[in-house]
């Protein structure tokens, strides 16, 4: 008897894995589960992982992604927030969901673009992760070729910079240079649990500007 994915049930925080699962597994597996899904879907060489994000997962993501928004929109550098887009390469055998992905010095070249080919169009040039319940594997992100990539357990900001084709851990952000992100943005995240989501960026805005007047 064959088991239908769809008969599968996972909880939010729980992520399933399965192995040996070939390319057109991967395509059948995204037409089934569709675009209007809860769940996100990566797969590398063979390997695929479906996780359901908990709420604090989804809340996290969305602040870090205002954060970011907030950084760029000061900087007066145009960008697209593609969120969980999902990105595949046949070619490469990879394919991923970032829980929020930007482009940002490539953002002109997908500009008013409604679907991206990964094999002829640019990989985002900044991607983030929550991993409160899992460990985001660099390696998806390397054969992609996406120059920055944060990882937030929670409590740290883990960025990882691509040099020559491998992530380096760095404790300034490529496109932030000037800015301490890895200090400051879990900072800001706390306060905005307790003060709330406004006032936070208001204030995060703040630091922003007066960072950038003494650069």
């Amino acid at each position: 008897m064959q088991v239908s994915l769809k008969q599968i049930v996972l909880s939010p925080g729980q992520q399933l894995v399965m192995t040996d699962v070939t390319w057109q597994m991967y395509e059948r597996i995204l037409e089934e589960f569709g675009e209007k899904r809860s769940a996100r879907i990566n797969y590398s060489q063979g390997l695929l992982e479906i996780m359901v994000p908990l709420p604090e997962h989804e809340d996290d993501k969305v602040i870090i992604g205002n954060f970011v928004e907030i950084l760029l929109e000061e900087l007066d550098l145009e960008f697209r927030n593609l969120g969980s887009t999902t990105f595949k390469s046949q070619t490469m055998k990879q394919g991923i969901e970032a829980d929020s992905c930007f482009y940002i010095e490539h953002e002109a070249e997908i500009r008013g673009k409604k679907r991206l080919d990964i094999t002829v169009d640019p990989p985002p040039d900044l991607a983030v992760e929550i991993d409160l319940t899992s460990r985001t594997r660099l390696e998806n992100y390397e054969k992609l070729g996406v120059k920055e990539l944060w990882r937030f357990d929670g409590e740290v900001l883990e960025i990882s910079v691509l040099q020559e084709g491998k992530y380096r851990r760095s404790h300034q952000s490529f496109h932030f240079p000037m800015l301490a992100i890895a200090e400051i943005i879990p900072q800001y995240l706390k306060r905005s649990k307790v003060e709330g989501r406004n006032q936070t960026m208001k204030a995060f805005r703040a630091w922003v500007k007066t960072e950038i007047e003494r650069s």
